[in-house]
């Protein structure tokens, strides 16, 4: 298992490819189903994605690292059950992680929130310490304000500004349509805005 550097992480993005790239991928999935060779260059494809995913709900790399080890090794254990005419590999991977990362807060009997070290915000031009004090201050208070909803509209903020997916992505990892996660994404901003107004942060019109 690589080790990681949890402050050097940054969002990926999308899950949209192309459809070559889709294509080229569903025959390595497919051969990884009896070549461990391909499994593990699908390990290598994904695995800072979903170590990010991990420790973005743990707060801590060591459990991150043991959490994404179980993922893929489950993964390897039920190759042969995936089916490529539902969701993407990586959202099957995505769903695993989502629930070893459940069953590892009942287990710790823990409060799951946004580790604050991993949100850095682009660097500011140097010569603007005011600036970037400020933007500081507004980007913890923010992540606070974040961590105060609770935990499935979290990891809504999470997979949605972090891990860049869809709502359909989304949907598939957390078992739910595509219409409800819109919805709950919606409410989850309005929740957001009233958290954020009463600590002062924001006002909207």
């Amino acid at each position: 298992m690589r080790r990681f550097d949890a402050k050097s992480i940054e969002p990926d993005g999308a899950l949209s490819s192309s459809a070559d790239e889709q294509a080229v991928e569903a025959q390595l999935v497919e051969r990884a189903k009896s070549d461990p060779i391909a499994f593990s260059e699908l390990y290598e494809r994904y695995v800072d994605r979903i170590y990010t995913y991990v420790y973005y709900r743990t707060g801590d790399p060591r459990d991150a690292e043991d959490l994404t080890a179980r993922v893929f090794y489950r993964a390897l254990a039920h190759m042969s059950e995936f089916n490529q005419t539902g969701a993407p590999f990586v959202a099957w991977l995505y769903r695993i992680a989502h629930n070893l990362v459940a069953n590892w807060h009942r287990d710790k009997t823990r409060h799951p929130e946004v580790p604050l070290e991993a949100w850095q915000p682009p660097p500011m031009q140097e010569g603007a310490p005011h600036a970037q004090a400020v933007r500081s201050e507004t980007q913890t208070n923010l992540l606070e304000a974040i961590r105060s909803l609770p935990w499935e509209r979290q990891q809504l903020l999470i997979l949605k500004f972090v891990d860049g997916l869809s709502n359909l992505e989304i949907g598939a990892i957390l078992g739910r349509s595509e219409g409800a996660i819109k919805s709950l994404y919606h409410r989850t901003l309005l929740s957001l805005r009233e958290e954020l107004e009463k600590r002062g942060i924001f006002e909207w019109e």
